[in-house]
């Protein structure tokens, strides 16, 4: 009996999410094989030390007999309210409690929001770069993720021009990161009050992903998008994973505030959603409070001698010592670094087949370019969570490869310099 082919959907044909694909795969194959892999494609803080508060997993460990069962589909009210309480302290009015959603991490909290609002058809205005999970979500929610450049060379902060050019009677929403992932970008007040503008012009839900919002650098200061959006309906969308090093707790929230009355419609959809998925995990939610309420060791982290703010100053470092490599401007936020490849010393480069070459040349792992939609193949993300040693390690391997390509000897002790400052 011959067997026949099961074949996927085909509403995954377009959805795409490389920093977990072909060669996040060949990595684990190498790993198993016994070499040693420097994985910088995943944000993930537990896999390089950085560890989640010890009072998170105390307040988790001290109500363990509470979460045996089923919460509300909304979350626990002590977890949804710790964030009324952090959105009231920045700004933001008009939040209560039922406003609030938890989900298993934003990633889950991303689909709901989207499987919510969007018929087929429908757009949504993603930048590009993104993170690929949002261009993938509004796919495989029937929608068409229209992308607004964020060029490189205004620092990957987007024209609300460009964006105003892009709107049409099928859009229904405008995603903005901020602080920006892959590219660290934190965006100006001044941008962020036009696309509100834009936004309520246009009748647009706004969604913000602001999971790192206490990531910021050298005076970079982040403001909440939603204490500028009131004539529209504007999502926050944040968690424990990055600021709180939690990845693995899966825990993040959804604050919907604006005009909520007018979407009152939408927001029963998102619950009964979040019914039919009966709740988010129960016992990380009781970390939520106190690492709201907490002491925030963020910002030791990000601070000048912060492991988080020395990483990112290595990579400033190695990036300007390189003859290859280009970076604008240290990333303002977050904890990655979204790294050009001068095409004027290697026309021919190509970033898949360098972050290829890289892992198995050099067994470091990085997520090319295209992985976050963009149009041009220069480019690649890494995290800044590894050490300054590691970093110059990679950097050092980095700079031999793209040596090689140029046709020029590796490097003998190729040691990365620190700047004492960045510029």
């Amino acid at each position: 009996m011959s067997e026949s082919a099961i074949r996927p959907s085909e509403s995954l044909r377009h959805v795409r999410y490389e920093i977990r694909g072909r060669l996040a795969h060949r990595a684990h194959e190498l790993e198993r094989q016994g070499y040693e892999i420097i994985s910088l494609n995943i944000g993930n803080p537990g896999a390089f030390g950085l560890r989640t508060p010890e009072t998170m997993r105390l307040a988790m460990i001290e109500n363990l007999a509470e979460a045996d069962g089923y919460c509300h589909q909304k979350g626990i009210f002590p977890a949804r309210e710790a964030v009324v309480m952090q959105q009231q302290a920045r700004g933001v009015t008009g939040v209560t409690a039922e406003e609030v959603f938890i989900g298993n991490g934003v990633s889950e909290l991303i689909n709901l929001v989207l499987r919510a609002l969007l018929d087929d058809g429908d757009e949504v205005l993603v930048p590009s770069p993104d993170y690929p999970l949002w261009s993938a979500a509004v796919t495989l929610n029937g929608g068409r993720a229209v992308h607004y450049p964020c060029r490189p060379e205004s620092g990957f902060v987007p024209d609300p021009e460009q964006i105003a050019r892009l709107i049409t009677p099928r859009t229904r929403a405008l995603v903005i990161i901020n602080p920006n992932n892959p590219t660290g970008a934190v965006y100006p007040r001044a941008v962020l009050e036009t696309l509100a503008r834009l936004a309520e012009r246009s009748g647009l839900v706004v969604f913000s992903d602001e999971i790192y919002d206490q990531m910021v650098y050298d005076g970079a200061e982040f403001i909440p998008m939603a204490t500028l959006v009131h004539e529209t309906l504007c999502a926050t969308l944040s968690g424990l994973s990055k600021v709180y090093r939690a990845c693995g707790y899966r825990v993040g929230w959804a604050v919907f505030s604006g005009q909520t009355r007018a979407a009152a419609e939408y927001l029963a959809a998102i619950d009964l959603l979040s019914s039919l998925r009966l709740c988010s995990n129960v016992l990380a939610q009781w970390a939520v409070q106190t690492a709201l309420g907490g002491y925030q060791s963020i910002r030791d982290l990000v601070s000048p001698g912060g492991r988080l703010y020395e990483s990112r100053r290595t990579i400033h470092g190695a990036v300007s010592h390189s003859r290859f490599l280009r970076l604008k401007e240290a990333p303002q936020g977050a904890m990655y670094a979204f790294i050009g490849v001068d095409t004027a010393e290697l026309p021919a480069f190509d970033d898949q087949r360098f972050a290829l070459d890289l892992l198995e040349q050099k067994h470091v792992l990085v997520a090319p370019g295209v992985s976050f939609n963009v149009p041009y193949r220069n480019h690649f993300r890494i995290t800044s969570l590894p050490d300054s040693a590691t970093l110059q390690e990679v950097f050092a391997r980095i700079d031999d490869l793209l040596g090689a390509y140029a046709g020029m000897p590796p490097a003998v002790n190729n040691v990365v310099p620190v700047p004492k400052r960045l510029a």
